[in-house]
């Protein structure tokens, strides 16, 4: 009796011990890569970065509408102004990256502007005293 009540309490902690880590705030957001996981992931740049640890930003949306004429894409914008288009990921080194944020169509329209229907992948460089971030920032 005793060994079964063991059993039926050190599995379910020993299951949640094994579960995927999730940051200490419980909050999980999968449309957002932090700084830690862009380091950990060893990436040379922000596409590496977002091809490794969320390959669903890189995805085409499709035709949005029969009017616009935005790309089905995502639009990069680096600390809130317009960059180019997802291609330029490439350009951007790894180690001036704080955050990278997707933004889905409805958001991306909201806060940057009706041409950006495929979507916005929203980077924020390092703050402070990183002076590669700061040489990098225009």
């Amino acid at each position: 009796m005793l060994r079964t009540h063991l059993v039926d309490v050190l599995v379910p902690v020993l299951l949640l011990g094994c579960a995927a880590n999730r940051p200490a705030s419980g909050v999980y957001d999968s449309n957002l890569i932090t700084e830690d996981e862009i380091v950990a992931s060893h990436a040379d740049n922000a596409y590496d970065a977002i091809h490794r640890l969320r390959g669903n930003f890189l995805s085409n949306r499709g035709k949005m509408t029969f009017y616009n004429e935005s790309s089905p894409m995502p639009t990069v914008y680096v600390d809130n102004q317009r960059y180019g288009d997802f291609s330029i990921l490439s350009s951007i080194p790894a180690e001036v990256i704080a955050t990278i944020r997707l933004y889905r169509s409805w958001d991306a329209t909201t806060r940057f502007g009706m041409n950006n229907m495929g979507g916005v992948i929203a980077i924020t460089t390092r703050q402070g005293g990183d002076q590669s971030a700061a040489a990098y920032r225009h």
